[in-house]
């Protein structure tokens, strides 16, 4: 992989985000001659007529317009189902000083998009929940740039996720673009963490990217009384390990964050980062080495207040402050890397996280390309929230069916998480197989995972409500267990007896069923039941009831409170009450 540059909050931006021009493009005109062959002279050169008789048969300057951030399907009623290529254009001016270097940074584009910038390609990238950001330094003009994207978030087969998923293919840039002013030789990356033990000692590594890459860097931590000097080699890299006995500790009760500042002799960055340890002790989970009891909930990346796809500070608190009131310590963020101000706000507010790449499914176990785009997903997702000390599982797959091909990709992704990140957890959401009476835990995945995670939907897609509580389970694994799914579907206002499919009296009266069975299970150790609010999902047909929602939500699709979520409050809040 290329670097890509983290903590962009840090650098000095420019936002490119606001209205950008759109050519909607069914039949992918603008990039494919008649042989289906790329064309030379497509929208991309953004080309203009030389005069009244010359045919050209596109131009931005005339067309329709989106806002960027956002997804092309909330707010263009056309767009609602649309799957295919929309180009995006954005017109800026840059005055570049001499031995300065300029990179356009895109939070997402889902899911293929590709970049260019005054005619010339940039590159690509696929996945719709990462961010990539390319080098413009030499392409870059004092006036009249123009960036063109051309995002396609048709579904594929051989696709992360593959095409069958139960959540809207929202397409567009997704979330922000900023142009990032760094010097000649800049700080790219680094990992600052403590290591998993009893005594504090801060370990990582520091990356510089430039001509300059043989430095003197000081890294200052001023609560911890911190301050250390580091010599990066040839490429650019200083490994560093630092005893800090003054270290505050992370924990939801106090998030507390560390002003960290790295200063180059070219280059100088600041970070707010939080420092805890996270383990495991036979089937318990030790935060700062002691037991904990994660209270969460799952959660979709769509707003409170609004359709379509959140991407803001605004949206990352209000379904935060909802968490809270559910009183949760701990979310899982479902099935793919949410936008980076979840996790900044995940980090003040004091909410563990499960981190989740869209391995989902029926994915091609067996094709090296889909697995190279899984990994690459991983690699991006890590890369930059590897700082965030929220960030306590990195989740490698959802429901997943077995197999030898199966076992072979996913143990490749934990070794290669575990290469990038050894102070985090490492778990995928699993299913169980039923013997003997029991709901027994026997993945052979799990052997590879510190954590465990299970969905189970008993009293909704099998079995009865009434008879939950009698349910038995085993595993055969001495592992702490996250319950990471489970519950059922209901329609905000819509009442009856608690017998009656999609009534709040039905969900109600399973989630009081299925607190009653967990309790029972003595290696629990957390529970994130599907899901916080209502989300858009195009598996979901029902008229009357789901009309394209998953309605499974805790929360109607406009934040309304259905009686499930008392429930769940009421537990959550008798267990705080006991710790």
């Amino acid at each position: 992989q290329t670097n890509l540059i983290i903590n962009s909050d840090g650098r000095m931006t420019t936002s490119l985000n606001g209205s950008w021009q759109i050519i909607i493009d069914p039949y992918e005109s603008g990039y494919y001659n008649f042989r289906y062959q790329p064309r030379s002279d497509g929208y991309f050169k953004n080309y203009r007529p030389a005069s009244k008789s010359e045919l050209v048969e596109y131009a931005f300057d005339d067309s329709q317009t989106l806002r960027v951030p956002g997804d092309w399907n909330s707010q263009n009623e056309m767009l609602f189902y649309y799957e295919g290529t929309i180009w995006y254009k954005k017109s800026f001016d840059y005055d570049l000083k001499e031995n300065r270097r300029l990179f356009v940074y895109f939070g997402a584009a889902n899911y293929h998009a590709i970049v260019y910038l005054n005619g010339k390609k940039l590159g690509e990238h696929i996945g719709g929940f990462t961010p990539f950001c390319f080098e413009i330094t030499n392409l870059i003009k004092a006036q009249d740039n123009f960036l063109i994207l051309k995002v396609d978030n048709r579904r594929h087969r051989e696709g992360v996720p593959t095409s069958n998923t139960d959540w809207w293919n929202y397409g567009g840039i997704t979330r922000r673009v900023n142009l990032i002013e760094t010097p000649s030789t800049y700080i790219c990356d680094y990992k600052i963490q403590i290591e998993n033990n009893s005594t504090p000692q801060i370990k990582g590594w520091i990356l510089l990217d430039g001509a300059n890459k043989e430095q003197t860097v000081r890294l200052s931590i001023k609560e911890a009384s911190v301050s250390q000097e580091i010599t990066t080699n040839s490429d650019g890299y200083g490994a560093f390990s630092i005893s800090a006995a003054m270290l505050e500790l992370w924990s939801p009760e106090k998030p507390f964050l560390n002003k960290v500042e790295i200063k180059a002799e070219t280059d100088r960055i600041e970070d707010r980062i939080g420092f805890r340890t996270i383990t495991t002790q036979g089937d318990q989970i030790l935060l700062n080495g002691k037991p904990v009891f994660l209270r969460g909930i799952s959660v979709h990346e769509e707003p409170l207040g609004r359709e379509g796809r959140a991407y803001s500070v605004e949206d990352a608190i209000k379904i935060f402050d909802q968490v809270k009131e559910l009183g949760c310590n701990f979310v899982r963020l479902a099935h793919y890397p949410h936008n980076e101000f979840m996790l900044q706000q995940a980090d003040r507010m004091g909410i563990m996280v499960w981190a989740e790449i869209p391995v989902y499914w029926t994915i091609l176990w067996e094709n090296q390309n889909t697995y190279d785009n899984a990994q690459t997903q991983l690699w991006e997702m890590i890369t930059r929230d590897k700082n965030r000390a929220s960030v306590i599982i990195w989740s490698v797959a959802n429901e997943t069916p077995r197999g030898d091909a199966r076992m072979k990709f996913l143990t490749r992704l934990i070794t290669k998480a575990r290469e990038m990140d050894d102070s985090r957890l490492i778990s995928a959401a699993t299913e169980i197989t039923h013997k003997d009476g029991y709901n027994v835990i026997d993945d052979p995945l799990i052997e590879h995972m510190d954590v465990i995670g299970v969905n189970e939907y008993h009293g909704w897609y099998g079995g009865k409500p009434a008879d939950t509580p009698n349910i038995k389970w085993k595993s055969v694994y001495n592992k702490p267990l996250i319950m990471t799914e489970f519950g059922g579907g209901a329609k905000y206002g819509h009442h009856g007896s608690k017998e009656e499919r999609w009534t709040e009296e039905y969900q109600e009266y399973l989630y009081q069923q299925q607190l009653k069975m967990l309790s029972q299970i003595p290696y629990l150790r957390g529970m994130s039941p599907w899901i916080l609010k209502d989300f858009r999902s195009p598996r979901r047909l029902l008229p009357e009831i789901q009309d394209f929602w998953n309605r499974k939500g805790l929360l109607s699709e406009n934040g309304e409170r259905k009686k499930a979520f008392f429930v769940m409050q009421n537990f959550y809040q008798s267990m705080s009450l006991k710790d």
